[in-house]
């Protein structure tokens, strides 16, 4: 509950920075909000790429905290409740932790440096695919430009949130996730309008008001991770890798665990990477199709993407505790946890079908005012009552595997669903299934969801193998 409650925080963000945008005096509103959405897009393809942190933190740490729940039920032959906090010097209490912990910092950091070096570089090649008008091109630049200077933050916390799941805690990246999101809204509008006595800055606010917001969720994270878990920057590897040499085991410390964390960390921006191809994929080629039905796709998309937000809770859940089961060595544990998981997931599906079956029409029509975009929509929302469908097996297994820390599934069955995609689309339109515009997004909405029945299959058939102990 806690991971839905800041997950559904995040759309409301960028609600709230195209409404700032699109109120500010002076120029077009419209291309206002199309610098706002173009930056955003370049940050969200960008920080995709490194969602690797948050996985391959928190399958590992998952894992580990199960270890150290085993060695107290041996120590005292009792078993901590979820929840319970790895205190230090306590019977559990773990360097390994805290070494996860830091690791993924220092690459957290390392990579958000790099990308402020290369900030122009990356705005180049950006606009090299990203085609949008002068005005709206000047714009998404000085928002990129300021935004990227979170960038340290911003992928720290991927971290943080990984590793407290990980522990089985998802209070403090709940916390962390309203104090970044709030913030956010709240200093985007005040910077821009100037309110309570702050510099007006106009267009600017909005990417500076993102920026203070993540460095308080950073700050927010690291004191929270130093007072509950007694993480030290100094003592747990931010500044140095030496306490990896004290430890040769292949859980994540030591030369072997270095290794492997990297090669998990590989195995999962690999399959970012075809994750991040489908969703341009569906995005470029519905583009193609004139502005109504581009508009419908992205209104699509984005309700799709909703029910995703909810699933997101279950499949945290499973993570922590797949990851926690099998550091404890308990099967029986796993097993309950992939039917808990499961259980959850379908009547979270079942209200979403019912919610999309009931309310389609009312939801496009709340989502644009746009009479042609709402009544072109209609001919598409049986595929909404598909989502559910196919997306619970799809987004929980995730979870659940990235839990087991079975990196090389998770790649294998991304890659798979991105030739999968890629192959119904260019199938259809060698048998003219693109003859119209309509037949053509009817076209790309049976190659979306085809990508997320490969990895709902491929997922399943794997799981007796690759998670079960």
């Amino acid at each position: 509950m806690p991971s839905i409650l800041a997950g559904i925080t995040v759309p409301l963000v960028g609600m709230v920075d195209m409404a700032v945008a699109g109120h500010l005096p002076g120029g077009s509103s419209a291309s206002l909000i199309g610098g706002i959405t173009i930056g955003s897009m370049l940050f969200d393809l960008l920080y995709w790429n490194f969602g690797f942190l948050r996985a391959g933190t928190g399958g590992l740490t998952a894992q580990a905290y199960g270890r150290q729940m085993a060695d107290q039920a041996g120590h005292d032959g009792l078993m901590p409740g979820p929840g319970t906090p790895v205190m230090p010097g306590s019977d559990r209490a773990s360097a390994q932790l805290g070494r996860i912990l830091g690791r993924a910092l220092r690459i957290a950091f390392l990579s958000g440096l790099a990308l402020i070096a290369l900030q122009w570089v990356v705005v180049q090649l950006a606009f090299l695919v990203v085609d949008c008008s002068p005005q709206v091109r000047e714009l998404a630049t000085r928002y990129f430009y300021i935004r990227i200077w979170a960038a340290p933050a911003t992928l720290s916390l991927f971290a943080f949130k990984g590793w407290f799941i990980g522990l089985q805690d998802t209070v403090r990246p709940m916390v962390a996730d309203l104090l970044v999101n709030g913030l956010n809204m709240l200093l985007s509008a005040a910077l821009a309008f100037g309110w309570a006595g702050l510099p007006a800055l106009g267009f600017d606010g909005v990417a500076v008001g993102t920026v203070l917001a993540q460095w308080s969720g950073f700050t927010y994270s690291l004191l929270a991770a130093r007072r509950r878990y007694g993480f030290s920057a100094h003592g747990n590897g931010l500044h140095g890798a030496r306490e990896d040499q004290k430890d040769g085991s292949a859980h994540g410390n030591g030369p072997s665990g270095a290794r492997a964390f990297f090669s998990l960390n590989r195995d999962l921006f690999l399959r970012s990477v075809g994750m991040i191809a489908v969703y341009i994929g569906f995005t470029v080629l519905s583009a193609r199709y004139g502005d109504v039905l581009l508009a419908v796709s992205a209104i699509l998309m984005k309700l799709l993407m909703f029910f995703s937000y909810f699933t997101d809770g279950f499949a945290y859940a499973g993570e922590a505790l797949t990851g926690r089961f099998i550091g404890e060595g308990s099967p029986e544990g796993v097993q309950s946890t992939v039917h808990q998981t499961f259980l959850w997931g379908w009547v979270m599906a079942a209200f979403f079908m019912l919610l999309y079956g009931l309310g389609g029409t009312p939801i496009l029509s709340l989502m644009t005012e746009d009479g042609a975009v709402v009544e072109a929509g209609r001919e598409f929302l049986p595929w909404l009552l598909l989502m559910p469908l196919i997306g619970c097996p799809a987004f929980v297994w995730d979870g659940i595997f990235i839990g087991a820390t079975a990196s090389r599934d998770l790649r294998n069955s991304t890659l798979l669903c991105a030739v999968g995609f890629f192959a119904i689309w260019f199938l259809g339109r060698a048998l003219g299934m693109d003859s119209t515009p309509e037949n053509a997004i009817h076209l790309l909405m049976a190659a979306y969801f085809m990508h997320l029945a490969i990895r709902a299959l491929y997922l399943t058939v794997r799981y007796p193998k690759a998670v079960i102990i």
